[in-house]
């Protein structure tokens, strides 16, 4: 399943490029509050699974932690090298372990149940299904209201082009 992984992780870093890329070259979508608002949302649940990985706390972040977007895409692009080091070290028995989550609770009392058990591994899967889901948002949103172009990020596309190497955009001027 490690193998898996790292492949998904790989995918989901090039398609979060090809996202970024298309909200930076739509001035439309560099500019559009509801874009701004997942994609603090997608790396700011990135990195709290990391940090549940790593055992560290996680830091929940509001797109007012964000003065632009230059400063949220720092932030964005700082995930995966450390996501990778960390996922290049597990080996498959940690993905067996059981992960507390220290939101937890909050997710109980929404729930109006305690929540089962998860592992890292299935953590993983998490980051990577939430992450794809809300790109689809950023599509959506890119095409309908901004009458821009999503790009293509499917992971069979990715397989087509040859698993290709993340194509980041050039950091946006502050």
């Amino acid at each position: 399943m490690l193998v898996l992984y790292r492949d998904l992780f790989d995918h989901m870093e090039w398609a979060d490029a090809r996202i970024w890329d298309a909200v930076l070259e739509t001035s439309h979508a560099r500019d559009d509050e509801g874009i701004r608002a997942i994609l603090v949302h997608i790396h700011s649940a990135q990195r709290a699974f990391f940090d549940a990985w790593a055992g560290q706390p996680p830091a929940f972040r509001t797109p007012a932690d964000f003065p632009d977007v230059a400063a949220l895409y720092e932030y964005a692009i700082g995930y995966y090298p450390a996501a990778r080091n960390l996922i290049e070290s597990l080996d498959d028995s940690r993905l067996d372990e059981v992960l507390a989550l220290p939101w937890v609770g909050l997710v109980e009392e929404r729930i109006g149940r305690a929540a089962a058990p998860t592992t890292v591994g299935e953590t993983m899967m998490q980051v990577i299904s939430h992450t794809t889901h809300h790109r689809a948002q950023i599509s959506v949103r890119l095409r309908l209201l901004l009458g821009g172009e999503p790009p293509v990020v499917d992971y069979i596309a990715w397989i087509w082009f040859g698993r290709p190497q993340p194509q980041w955009p050039v950091a946006p001027v502050r």
